[in-house]
């Protein structure tokens, strides 16, 4: 029976898909390339000196990334101002919940296998409440635009459930395929059976980061790989479908491949403009400022750059007194800048904030 966008697709075959070579001469050559710079990515986030700098600030512009995506809209800008504080507007909150979702998956993987949980946990995470396969008919997924119905994913909970447990066999199958092919793979299969009632996009880029770190390609969630996907966002969802309606795997994967590859080098790019951010702050703080000495005292500058004064008193184990004049000096030095927020005063490291916006 020949698929049809308007029915429930309960007949999605399980993976691998029967009869497709999944790994032609292509898709090879697109691996070697993508993986090559994910190692090379790997490496400069080892020499980091601080690694935690990379860590706390490219999860958080994966998430305002991958929330756009699904048209949560808000800055990353908006994301540093409220981390601590966890405020902000409402797409500001669902995106910081993103990164809370993506660290929890990462600590998950740590000590358990990437399973059919996992995604329930980390859905739940996005959305700050319990979160289960769909239970409710009539899901139907339609084209922003003209309206019309582009997919119907599998309806029942029992086939869902079923669905998930062939996915995770597929994920942990023990074969020759590559890591980045599975996880392309896998990818596509997650978001047919649309196992949620909403979240389901969000919840399927973080597990292709986990599935990285899993395969030991990646130390930390560490890829910043919503921005390429936005960059080409209509053939993600073109190519997604066209999986479905004529089995085209390989332009999927060859896609995922090169979004892997584009994305692994602009941040390895993004290191490097870090570290001469972070060398040419150190040395200019050190000649104007008492706090420009202490090395805590930078790192807290990088790994939140939007700065409570109580932030570096418990950092830095100084007085509140202490703290407060190191950072007042610094924006005197033009190093950083305040603004109020609320009864708060924030010290804005601004010029690390611009490194880590642009594009790269």
């Amino acid at each position: 029976m020949p698929w049809d966008p308007e029915v429930p697709f309960n007949d999605l075959p399980a993976l691998p898909p029967e009869g497709v070579e999944l790994e032609p001469r292509a898709v090879l050559k697109a691996t070697v390339e993508a993986r090559a710079a994910l190692a090379t990515l790997a490496q400069a986030g080892r020499l980091l000196p601080n690694p935690n700098i990379l860590i706390h600030a490219v999860p958080l512009l994966e998430a305002q990334a991958s929330s756009e995506i699904e048209n949560i809209v808000t800055t990353a800008d908006e994301l540093f101002k409220h981390v601590e504080s966890g405020g902000g507007d409402h797409a500001t909150k669902e995106a910081l919940r993103y990164r809370s979702a993506l660290f929890a998956g990462v600590e998950s993987i740590r000590t358990r296998p990437l399973v059919a949980s996992t995604a329930s946990r980390i859905c739940s995470q996005l959305h700050g409440r319990d979160m289960d396969v769909r239970a409710m008919p009539g899901t139907r997924i339609a084209n922003p635009t003209t309206g019309e119905i582009v997919y119907a994913p599998p309806e029942g909970t029992d086939v869902i459930r079923q669905k998930l447990s062939e996915w995770e066999r597929f994920v942990h199958a023990q074969d020759d395929l590559d890591p980045l092919v599975r996880m392309a793979v896998a990818h596509y299969q997650f978001e047919a059976i649309h196992p949620f009632h909403d979240g389901n996009g969000r919840t399927g880029r973080v597990i292709n980061i986990l599935m990285l770190i899993e395969a030991g390609l990646l130390d930390e969630p560490i890829l910043y790989l919503s921005r390429a996907i936005i960059a080409r966002k209509n053939d993600y969802y073109r190519l997604l479908r066209a999986v479905t309606a004529e089995g085209a795997w390989a332009e999927w994967i060859l896609y995922m491949l090169d979004v892997v590859r584009e994305s692994a080098e602009s941040t390895t790019r993004k290191i490097s403009a870090i570290r001469e951010c972070q060398d040419d702050i150190a040395e200019r703080a050190r000649a104007a400022t008492p706090g420009g000495r202490d090395a805590q005292f930078l790192d807290v500058l990088f790994e939140q750059p939007y700065c409570r004064i109580g932030t570096v008193a418990a950092r830095c184990d100084v007085s509140r007194q202490t703290a407060s004049s190191w950072l007042h000096a610094s924006v005197e030095a033009g190093l950083l800048s305040d603004i109020k927020v609320g009864r708060e005063r924030l010290f804005v490291n601004h010029e690390f904030l611009e490194v880590l916006i642009r594009a790269e």
